[in-house]
C-alpha cells in the first residue's frame, strides 16, 4: 500500500513526534508499504493515511476525508490531544477522531478520558526499542541519575533538579538532563539552575546516540511530566535495562502499572528526594525497580510493536474495503 504518514514535526526535530514517525515508517516499510512522511498534505492520492496527532494534523485529515470520503484513516493520538484538547479545542479534535477508523494511543489508560463511542476505535500499541549494543557499565564513584526530555511546561522538567537540592551533603547523585528548551525563558532558568545546583548538568539538546549512551552508565532515569501520551523514553529505559522513577499520572502508570515501585506523587520535590535516596542508599529497593522493568520488556521490544501495527494497517484497510462493496 502506497501510505501517507503526517506528522507535524519537521524533518530534522529530535522530538518524540519525528521519533515515533520515523520508526513506523520502518515497520511498515519492512513489510512491504511504501511510506512517505510529510508534515503537510497536499490532496494527492493515496491508499492510506496515518495522521499523528488529532488537533494538529485536522487539516490534513479534514482535507483527506473531503477528498477520499471512504479512504482508509489511522490517527495517532498525542498525549495533548488527550490531556489538553480535548478540553481546549474539543470541536476540532474530536472531528478528527470521528473521522478516523482507527484511533491509536500509546498507553492503556487512554481509554478513560475518551466518548465511549470511540473506545471501540482503540488500538494501544506501546512504542518500542532496540536493545543497548553494549553492556551497562554504571559510575563506582557517583550515583547518576538522568533525565530525557525537553525543557517545557508539559514536562515540568527542572522537578528532578529540584529534587537533588534537598539531598543531604554526602549523597553522591548527580543529576543528567538532556534536552532541548522549548524557548529562551527555559533555557536561561536550565543555565541559572546549572549554575546553583551542583548537582544539575544541562546537556542541551542531543542525538539519540547520546541518550543511549548516558542510558549505558546512568543509575536510574527520572520521568517528571505532568502530562504524556506514553513516553518512548520509558521504553528505552526498560529496553536498556535503566530503573525507572515517573510521575504518577496516566501516561507513566499507563506503561509501567500502578503499583509501580518506582511512582512519586506529580510536583514533589520532597518525595521524589526520598525516592532518589533510597534508590542510592538501599541496593534492594533499586534492584526491585530493575526487575519490574525486566518483566514489562517484552512489551517494548520492536517485534511486538511491528506486529501491532501490521495487523493494524490491515484491519483498516478491510474495513475501508467494506465501505466500497454494494449493499
Amino acid at each position: 500500500m502506497e501510505i501517507n504518514l503526517i506528522t507535524p514535526a519537521k524533518k530534522h526535530s529530535r522530538n518524540g513526534n519525528r521519533t515515533s514517525a520515523i520508526r513506523w515508517a520502518g515497520f511498515l516499510r519492512k513489510n512491504g508499504h511504501k511510506v512517505e512522511i510529510n508534515t503537510k498534505y497536499d490532496g494527492s492520492p493515496c491508499d492510506l493515511m496515518i495522521a499523528l496527532h488529532a488537533r494538529h494534523a485536522a487539516p490534513a485529515i479534514n482535507l483527506y476525508r473531503l477528498r477520499y470520503p471512504n479512504g482508509p484513516l489511522v490517527v495517532a493520538l498525542g498525549g495533548t490531544d488527550v490531556n489538553t484538547f480535548l478540553k481546549s479545542e474539543p470541536k476540532t479534535t474530536l472531528n478528527s477522531m470521528e473521522h478516523a477508523d482507527a484511533l491509536v494511543c500509546l498507553h492503556n489508560q487512554v481509554g478513560e478520558k475518551l466518548p465511549n463511542h470511540l473506545i471501540r476505535k482503540l488500538y494501544v500499541i506501546y512504542q518500542s526499542a532496540k536493545p543497548l549494543p553494549s553492556p551497562r557499565k554504571l559510575s563506582k564513584r557517583n550515583f547518576d541519575i538522568c533525565v530525557v526530555g525537553h525543557l517545557r511546561q508539559e514536562k515540568d522538567p527542572l522537578r528532578a533538579a529540584l529534587a537533588v537540592r534537598l539531598l543531604p551533603k554526602a549523597s553522591r547523585v548527580r543529576l543528567f538532563h538532556l534536552g532541548k528548551a522549548h524557548n529562551d525563558d527555559w533555557a536561561h532558568a536550565a543555565i541559572k539552575e546549572q549554575s546553583q545546583n551542583f548537582r544539575y548538568h544541562w546537556l542541551g539538546d542531543v542525538p539519540g546516540w547520546r541518550v543511549r549512551r548516558e542510558l549505558t552508565k546512568t543509575c536510574l532515569m527520572a520521568l517528571t511530566s505532568n502530562q504524556e501520551g506514553g513516553a518512548n523514553v520509558i521504553s528505552e529505559a526498560i529496553v536498556a535495562g535503566v530503573p525507572i522513577v515517573a510521575s504518577n499520572i496516566p501516561g507513566n502508570t499507563g506503561l509501567l502499572g500502578m503499583d509501580y515501585p518506582g511512582l512519586y506523587p506529580l510536583g514533589d520535590e520532597h518525595a521524589l528526594a526520598e525516592i532518589f535516596l533510597q534508590a542510592e542508599d538501599d541496593p534492594a529497593f533499586l534492584k526491585r525497580l530493575e526487575n519490574t522493568c525486566n518483566l514489562l520488556r517484552p512489551k517494548f521490544l520492536p517485534k511486538c510493536e511491528s506486529d501491532k501495527w501490521n495487523n493494524l494497517i490491515t484491519d483498516v484497510a478491510s474495513q475501508a474495503q467494506g465501505r466500497y462493496q454494494p449493499s
